[in-house]
């Protein structure tokens, strides 16, 4: 039965929400350009109810398109591409959001609750404010539109509510049965089942979502001609943006440095820095609205960053989203057909605000006086400019494929193509700009509330420039005895490491004095030293990671793979293997691979293998015994419990100079969207991270045996297996077989094969011969250690001896890399004072311009 009904409901929100937000862009619209006082209001009210239908239309979508999801209708495409039944229910909501269609409709969604805000907040910008976001909101709407235009057969937009059968219609499938409905979905792409997956999208885009606020006060300011009185509305709305947007950002990084195997938290991927552009713009477009008042010049500057922060993030969405990117970055989508509508959206808007500041430029106030070196304004100015020259070096780069589109387009061949070692050329720039920005920041936060003049520069700057000298140089001392990092091998290092010293210093101290006086205007200092923890965090964590995982064997992992031999062998010498249950030395630790684990979705800890038998693409297992973990029994033998098939993840005992023993679980993942990946895991001390991950390991389910070989031999006999010595040390009756007791009248017989490994490890194959209920059972008894199968073929009671028949195949291993990352809590902990600087930031403004309001300005 196919569920046609709901998808036509949700079709039906989509288009009444695409005509009420045209209805209400028209209605504010009408109300900006009329005189008379009753017509304003009336439009505004009709406007008004137009966005609330627009909201609740929106609201229709989503419940719709989640019921789709959560009820498993496979039928829809959507559904399909995206989830599977065997997701939990937190799982299930990232399904909404993976593709583009649920991607976009959560951006519809946080447009739709801003704009109600703003209308019960601000009634006197209401109409102007509001006619631009519903002008977003129809561009939006119509990504989502799903309609064909008849005669000119014009696609607009892309439904999330497709069938099967319309978004796939050549399937043969159709032919036989047209109301065919897949059993199950392809489900989420694994590496997007993590937490920060469930909160890291909304927030991200949420803050997006907050960027069209400034934009459409500005807007809305050049409309009405008032030029100034935006800011103070805006500035909040601003503040708020650059938190949200900053924090999705973190986010993002965090899962790719828990996730991800590059090493890292950030890789210079194109998506990434489509992302982190528009937050620098407006961070820089913050510091000038700040310092408009003082400085009228910094006006027209916050105009320019505040469109460019906007317009910055439609670019991104292109970028993302239109397919460009498709072979420069693995985060960006497919392309739907939708480049040439992101491409119009984009213009459209670029096009209204750049002939609006045109129209208007001379109009807007402008102080024409020559800044002074020795004012505020000058260095805020510095840090704005040093904001503004990094997020342009890094999206000139970034978007060399779509110059080379733009060449191509005109009949030229272009042949730019971006940084092949992306983290390298980026950060030789971005390293310099982190030191303009710690600096500035210092510099300029003196200036700002210590109100130096020429004659005090040095009275005010010269106690932190000396304090800073001497703690740069203890830290370096420090860093060199703890064998960190040698600042003297880099020299620029130590320059951003004085200027993240020195703006935590001016800033500290600032900090200090305005507790003193009023500590809500401690905001600015807050946030600036957040942003000097966070470079030097980056500074120690990534500049002085360190590789542990250094290969003394004198052997090549691999002399074949070229994974391992690029770059003078690079891998082979970073990567360590390790032996099943074999003691192994790196760095500071001894570390022991104890085997592979298998993932239960409810269960606290991993489970043997031998523990339960995975159903092949079930997403469940069969317990072989009753599952105990914690104390508490969760399953018992027989019954069905949800797994992770996918996901293995390896146990590893790490144990310190001191004795104490910590164990990772670094996964390796079978991924058939994204290729097989493997996960980091961590090791967290107050000193930094250590990192490690497994780059490759042996498929023990596909293991290749050698040939039977056949020995028989008597008790205390000596032979080879697999180049060992092996000994049958023992053949003795026992009384259960496979966990249970034997009957009177059945039998069983084990032996006890002692082997004798590398570095004269003893390890026991024990072979059974059992008869049970008449039945003769000789099963294969299999050591990973050694890479051992043995089964019994025959006792001869008469001489004694007995027949094993013996398979070898390559042992149980893998291997590891492991990195130190030194201090990176720094980051962390920056991030987390970089949030509260910006919140109370964001509580003194708003107090500011409620009291305005309420005083009727």
């Amino acid at each position: 039965m196919l569920h046609t009904t709901i998808g036509n409901i949700g079709h039906l929100f989509i288009i009444l929400s695409f005509v009420a937000s045209l209805i209400s862009t028209f209605g504010y619209f009408k109300s900006v350009q009329t005189t008379d006082l009753l017509e304003q209001a009336s439009w505004k009210r009709f406007s008004r109810f137009a966005f609330y239908i627009h909201g609740a239309a929106v609201i229709g979508i989503i419940a719709v398109l989640y019921t789709i999801i959560y009820k498993h209708y496979f039928e829809y495409h959507y559904a399909w591409s995206h989830s599977s039944k065997a997701l939990p229910v937190y799982y299930i909501i990232s399904c909404f959001w993976e593709g583009q269609e649920g991607s976009f409709l959560l951006w519809i969604f946080w447009h739709a609750v801003l704009g109600i805000v703003l209308i019960n907040t601000n009634k006197h910008w209401e109409a102007p404010v509001m006619a631009i976001f519903g002008a977003v909101q129809v561009f939006l709407c119509s990504m989502i539109l799903g309609v064909v235009l008849p005669i000119i057969d014009l696609k607009i937009g892309s439904s999330p509510f497709l069938l099967m059968r319309e978004a796939m219609p050549d399937l043969p499938v159709w032919a036989m049965k047209p109301d065919f409905v897949p059993e199950d979905g392809n489900g989420l792409n694994p590496l997007l089942q993590n937490y920060w997956m469930v909160i890291h999208p909304p927030t991200l885009f949420l803050g997006f979502a907050t960027t069209l606020i400034p934009f459409a006060y500005a807007i809305a300011g050049l409309w009405r001609k008032e030029f100034s009185e935006w800011i103070r509305p805006a500035l909040p709305w601003a503040l708020v943006s650059a938190l949200v947007l900053g924090v999705g950002i973190i986010m993002g990084g965090y899962w790719a440095y828990e996730t991800l195997n590059f090493g890292g938290y950030w890789n210079w991927d194109p998506v990434e820095n489509a992302s982190f552009v528009p937050w620098l713009v407006l961070v820089a477009a913050i510091h000038c609205m700040i310092i408009y008042k003082n400085n009228e010049a910094a006006l027209r500057t916050s105009y320019i960053l505040v469109i460019a922060t906007f317009v910055l993030v439609l670019y991104s969405t292109f970028l993302n989203r239109s397919g460009i990117l498709g072979e420069a970055s693995v985060h960006s989508f497919t392309d739907l057909g939708l480049s040439g509508q992101l491409l119009i959206y984009m213009l459209f808007f670029l096009f209204v605000a750049i002939v609006l500041l045109v129209i208007r430029w001379k109009d807007i106030p402008s102080d024409e006086k020559e800044v002074s070196t020795y004012s505020r304004e000058f260095w805020i100015f510095m840090g704005a400019t040093t904001l503004c020259l990094s997020s342009f070096q890094i999206i000139a780069a970034t978007s060399l494929p779509v110059y080379n589109k733009i060449v191509e387009g005109l009949g030229f061949v272009s042949k730019l193509a971006p940084p092949a070692d992306a983290p390298t050329y980026y950060s030789k720039f971005q390293l310099w700009f982190g030191v303009g920005i710690a600096i500035f920041s210092g510099i300029g936060q003196s200036f700002w509330w210590r109100k130096i003049k020429k004659e005090t520069l040095s009275k005010h700057l010269l106690t932190p420039l000396l304090l800073s000298l001497i703690l740069t140089f203890v830290a370096i001392f420090f860093t060199t005895k703890a064998q960190v990092g040698d600042f003297f091998g880099t020299p620029t290092y130590i320059i951003l490491l004085f200027g993240g010293i020195f703006s935590i210093i001016t800033n500290g101290s600032i900090l200090l004095d305005i507790f003193k006086g009023n500590y809500k205007l401690s905001g600015g200092a807050v946030t600036h030293i957040g942003v000097a923890m966070m470079l030097l965090g980056i500074l120690f964590s990534s500049g002085y990671s360190k590789v542990v995982s250094i290969n003394n064997s004198g052997f090549a992992i691999s002399e074949k793979d070229e994974a391992f031999t690029k770059d003078n062998d690079k891998e082979n010498k970073e990567n360590v293997i390790l032996w099943l249950n074999t003691p192994s030395e790196m760095s500071d630790y001894t570390l022991t691979y104890k085997g592979v684990r298998v993932e239960g979705r409810e269960l606290p800890e991993y489970l043997h293998p031998k523990q339960v038998e995975l159903i092949e693409n079930d997403f469940h297992a069969v317990a072989l015994e009753d599952i105990v973990q914690q104390g508490k029994k969760y399953y018992s033998a027989g019954d069905t419990l949800p797994v992770f098939p996918e996901n293995k993840f390896y146990e590893i005992d790490f144990r310190d100079k001191e004795g104490k023993i910590t164990t990772l679980f670094p996964r390796f993942q079978i991924n058939k969207k994204m290729g097989n990946a493997p996960s980091p895991a961590l090791k967290h001390t107050i000193g930094g991270d250590l990192y490690t991950y497994v780059a490759l390991a042996p498929n023990l389910e596909e293991k290749e045996w050698s040939k039977t070989e056949n020995f028989t031999v008597a008790l205390k006999d000596t032979f080879f297996l697999n180049d060992y010595v092996a000994v049958l040390d023992q053949v003795k009756r026992v009384d259960t077989y496979e966990g249970k007791p034997l009957g009177v009248n059945d039998a069983a017989v084990q032996a006890t094969i002692k082997v004798m490994g590398k570095d004269f490890r003893p390890y026991e194959v024990n072979p059974i011969f059992v008869i049970k209920e008449g039945l003769v059972a000789m099963p294969a008894i299999e050591n990973d250690e050694i890479g051992v199968r043995a089964k019994f073929t025959n006792i001869d009671p008469k001489t004694g001896q007995f027949g094993f028949a013996i398979n070898t195949t390559q042992r149980d291993f893998i291997i590891l890399k492991a990195i130190q990352k030194p201090l990176i809590n720094l980051l962390w902990l920056g991030t987390l004072v970089l949030i509260v600087g910006f919140v109370m930031a964001i509580i003194r403004r708003y107090r500011e311009f409620k009291l305005m309001r309420d005083k009727g300005f």
